[in-house]
């Protein structure tokens, strides 16, 4: 294992108090606005994050005969994008508003986790997805470490993330449609403002998430190989690595 914790991202004090209350905020932000993910989720992907999901996972090996843990899974979308093409499939969240709330649009089977803490036998899976969630974990370096585990020799971690684009103009127009545009319908349609709390807070661990560099050295000293970066669009990172 290893020693020194990675935090995604530095404590927003914003949020919460200190890093102790950090994961306890997180289930509770996930929970209060679970009935409104995936329309949040449609806002913020302009209507084809199912599309890119499922060429994500075309991209990692996900075929029929994969044993799929969709870690962080939230309402499920990841997992619903796969279950066209693989029958195996699990999903893993720490929220039980957000699995509840997904449980309608689906089948698959649900479990009750954080990422840091799997419940799952050595060698379980063939491919993991994290679906921009990685930003929500507590130490990537322990989850890291626990996916390496369960999955079996060959199989691929695969994390898709926002990561803001290199110019300042591509930043500023990312900012403005996640800060302001998609926050401001979020409240309007749901005639709440906690859904737009939530989207401000997705925004906020965006920009101060680690660097893609930081992630994918986390990745190696888990002793994942073959370790991978491929950018779509300029902002959705997939992250990937081997467990040899």
């Amino acid at each position: 294992m290893t020693a020194q914790p990675l935090p995604p991202h530095p404590p927003l004090e914003q949020y919460y108090g200190d890093p102790s209350q950090r994961q306890r905020f997180v289930r509770e932000i996930f929970d209060e606005n679970a009935v409104w993910y995936d329309a949040i989720l449609g806002m913020l992907s302009f209507g084809s994050g199912s599309r890119y999901r499922r060429d994500a996972l075309l991209r990692a090996g996900l075929t029929e005969r994969t044993r799929l843990l969709d870690l962080a899974c939230g309402t499920q979308p990841v997992a619903r994008s796969a279950a066209s093409m693989a029958r195996r499939i699990t999903c893993a969240d720490p929220s039980i508003g957000m699995l509840v709330a997904g449980r309608p649009k689906s089948r698959i089977p649900l479990v009750q986790t954080v990422g840091e803490r799997l419940p799952f036998r050595d060698r379980s899976f063939d491919l993991i997805s994290v679906g921009f969630a990685m930003r929500h974990f507590a130490d990537l370096h322990v989850v890291f470490d626990e996916c390496r585990r369960v999955l079996a020799p060959g199989g691929r971690l695969l994390i898709m993330e926002i990561t803001p684009p290199r110019s300042r103009l591509g930043t500023a127009m990312l900012r403005f449609h996640l800060d302001r545009v998609v926050p401001l319908f979020a409240r309007l349609r749901s005639g709440s403002k906690e859904p737009a709390k939530l989207v401000h807070y997705f925004w906020d661990t965006i920009q101060t998430c680690v660097p893609p560099e930081a992630i994918m050295q986390a990745l190696r000293e888990s002793q994942f190989g073959d370790v991978r970066r491929h950018v779509e669009l300029g902002i959705f990172s997939e992250y990937s690595g081997l467990r040899a």
